[in-house]
């Protein structure tokens, strides 16, 4: 059993209100280790989230999502640009673009992130984007065509063939593609439990990472009072598909004032996690308004 420190009591990122792409908050992130330095991917909103309360996406309240680009070289103090580095685009595309996954597969950065074009709140569909430099990227369109979520590319082939993970209500799901096309095999990799705090729902936060007994899988979870936490599991280092552990217990929960209070309450929800001098750092998005980071040894990482 472990559970992540927070490494900041207070965000390390907040919303800008000079910038006007990220004024109401900026939170789901992605991150990569790059020439040293951590670099992230993050949403950006450029209003607050009035139109959750509404059975339907209303145009009078909508909100764009986008990604801005920070880096830094201690994994909490990060520079961002003043412009977003991805923008929607397309029909598709219309409510922006949010949740950026990143993996890097030989030389090549993929990120995988939720296409969201309004209309109806069902209307999200996983889509796909690829880089050399983190910066210019080249869009390769929807991954999944169907209502999902969470999706994330492993970042080492299984039998020869590229391991996306995602979400079809309410369990963590595995597909597999040879030509990141056309995916296959669509198998469940971890269920919900009954009556405690991954009752409701579960996805992936980063994409699961090779540790000494396997893969870890940080995931969130939400309980029926729709309280999202952090929870981990073990893979095996065979087959990804078979968790191998689960532990019984969070690893994060929301505890401090921003984490309870934001744009949506009682939520710590990550997108991304890597591994720097022996240290795994963990960023999550707080209440969908800020960012924060939480960390631990990763020897002390043990199921």
């Amino acid at each position: 059993m472990f559970k992540l420190r927070r490494l900041a009591d207070q965000p390390i990122l907040e919303p800008n209100p000079e910038h006007s792409f990220e004024r109401a908050a900026v939170f789901n992130c992605g991150v990569t280790l790059h020439d040293g330095k951590i670099h992230m991917i993050y949403r950006a909103a450029d209003r607050d989230f009035t139109a959750l309360s509404h059975p339907e996406p209303r145009e009078e309240h909508k909100f764009v999502s986008s990604f801005g680009y920070a880096v830094s070289a201690d994994g909490i103090n990060f520079t961002r640009d003043p412009e977003p580095i991805f923008v929607g685009q397309g029909e598709q595309e219309a409510w922006g673009v949010e949740d950026p996954r990143i993996s890097r597969i030989g030389d090549t950065f993929y990120m995988v992130y939720t296409a969201f074009a309004g209309g109806q709140w069902s209307n999200h569909r996983i889509s796909l984007a690829s880089s050399q430099d983190l910066r210019s990227w080249r869009r390769h369109g929807v991954l999944l065509d169907e209502p999902n979520k969470d999706g994330g590319l492993l970042e080492e082939k299984v039998d020869g063939r590229y391991m996306l993970f995602h979400r079809r209500l309410p369990h963590i799901w595995a597909a597999f593609s040879s030509d990141l096309s056309t995916f296959e095999d669509h198998q469940v990799v971890m269920e919900t439990i009954p009556g405690g705090w991954e009752e409701l729902k579960i996805g992936i936060a980063g994409q699961p990472i090779r540790i000494r007994q396997g893969y870890l899988m940080i995931y969130h979870a939400v309980d029926r009072n729709k309280v999202y936490r952090l929870g981990a599991a073990l893979l095996d280092g065979e087959n990804p598909a078979k968790v191998v552990r689960r532990l019984p217990e969070p690893i994060l929960e929301p505890e401090l004032p921003w984490e309870k209070h934001g744009h949506v309450p009682n939520v710590v929800f990550s997108c991304g996690q890597v591994t720097k001098d022996g240290f795994l750092y963990v960023y999550y998005g707080g209440a969908d308004r800020v960012i924060g980071v939480a960390g631990i040894e990763v020897d002390r990482i043990v199921f």
